[in-house]
């Protein structure tokens, strides 16, 4: 994974969230973006809201967990460390809680929670939460929430609308626009 330094690299983590159907959306948003290059780390739960297969076709580079244990002799390079060292900005979108509250408690059972472990304090890392509203107002999540802004994370907060559930109320992950206007504007920090 060679850095261009006239490129600025975005890191796309996608979780089990329903708006993780939003991921092809994003990333082709992010991808217009001039001198912008994006790479894809999807969980394998959020391989149940997308086609795996159409975004593999696209331009963007897309690494599931399973790309992690291609590796065979100890020297070969360690891909969770090889993309965080790739990244300039990481934006995790959408943010389901199960992987918010591994986050908080640095747990790193997947290819994704093993890059945001390992990531680089000086470089920004945006996250979008999106989760049931009764999940989003459970008193842990604010917890949560607060100590990820204290890390010196950055929030795009959730938005209010009637859910894939039918709830209606806080938990809507941001829209693409007000995701990619807040990568922008970290990304050269």
């Amino acid at each position: 994974m060679t850095c261009t330094l006239d490129r600025k690299h975005v890191l796309l983590g996608v979780t089990g969230s329903v708006a993780a159907v939003k991921v092809a959306e994003l990333s082709k948003k992010l991808s217009s973006i001039h001198g912008v290059e994006v790479k894809i780390v999807a969980t394998e739960k959020s391989l149940h809201f997308f086609d795996l297969e159409a975004l593999r076709k696209s331009p963007v580079g897309v690494f599931t967990d399973q790309d992690e244990w291609k590796w065979s002799n100890r020297e070969d390079p360690v891909l969770h460390i090889e993309l965080r060292k790739w990244a300039d900005v990481m934006v995790i979108a959408p943010l389901d809680a199960n992987t918010l509250g591994k986050m908080v408690n640095g747990l790193c059972d997947n290819l994704l929670t093993c890059i945001i472990r390992a990531w680089d304090f000086n470089k920004p890392l945006i996250f979008c939460p999106a989760m049931n509203t009764f999940m989003w107002e459970h008193p842990i999540t604010k917890f949560q929430i607060d100590k990820l802004t204290n890390w010196g994370f950055v929030e795009v907060p959730c938005i209010e609308k009637t859910l894939v559930c039918g709830d209606k109320g806080l938990g809507a992950m941001a829209e693409v626009n007000v995701i990619a206007e807040k990568i922008q504007k970290n990304m050269y920090l």
